[in-house]
């Protein structure tokens, strides 16, 4: 999506009003950014938007990129705020082999999330079930994803998530097939969206 390089565009503050259904949006989307949400979204903070290629729009506070959503789709949440609160967000793993396919901007298929390196949910949270929701001592996240879903992508052997995106399958499907695309378009680490400068 962000493939080229994007050229900086005049931000626009947004009411009041906005900023409160952009939080509430993102409370129930990334449930576990509760108790981080008055650091990303201060309530007397100045949150502004910035027009973006294709129908995109950054969200913006004091200089640092927040999240993006395309058209009235659901937030993604940028890398760097993914950086700063990677507990928060669900996530995949991808073995070492296709990190490089990643950062090129290339489909993420699903054999570099189910071979030995990569990792797939393991869905001992049922839904509305017990348990918590977060990562388990396998790095692997707790509760099933669905087509659809914001995830983020982590990497084997690295700290830092890689990209961000939606799933083109159920996570359970993507055990049981083993193949096919699994994300496309995704925002990654030094894409047009993370050169972007926003200050």
């Amino acid at each position: 999506m962000f493939k080229k390089e994007i050229n900086t565009a005049p931000k626009s503050k947004l009411k009041s009003s906005v900023q409160r259904s952009l939080r509430q949006s993102l409370l129930s989307t990334y449930p576990l950014l509760n108790p981080y949400i008055d650091e990303i979204l201060p309530k007397k903070g100045s949150l502004e938007s910035m027009k973006l290629p294709d129908r995109c729009t950054l969200y913006v506070l004091d200089g640092q990129p927040l999240f993006f959503q395309h058209d009235t789709s659901t937030l993604l949440p940028h890398l760097r705020l993914v950086h700063r609160f990677p507990s928060a967000f669900p996530s995949i793993r991808i073995d070492r082999g296709a990190i490089r396919f990643v950062l090129s901007g290339a489909t993420l298929m699903a054999p570099g999330l189910t071979s030995a390196g990569g990792r797939l949910p393991s869905g001992v949270v049922a839904e509305g079930g017990e348990g918590k929701e977060g990562l388990d001592e396998d790095e692997r996240w707790t509760k099933e994803l669905k087509k659809g879903d914001p995830v983020v992508v982590r990497a084997e052997g690295k700290t830092e998530a890689c990209a961000v995106g939606f799933l083109l399958m159920d996570t359970k499907e993507v055990k049981e097939k083993g193949k096919g695309p699994v994300i496309e378009d995704a925002h990654y680490l030094g894409d047009g969206l993370w050169r972007l400068s926003t200050d």
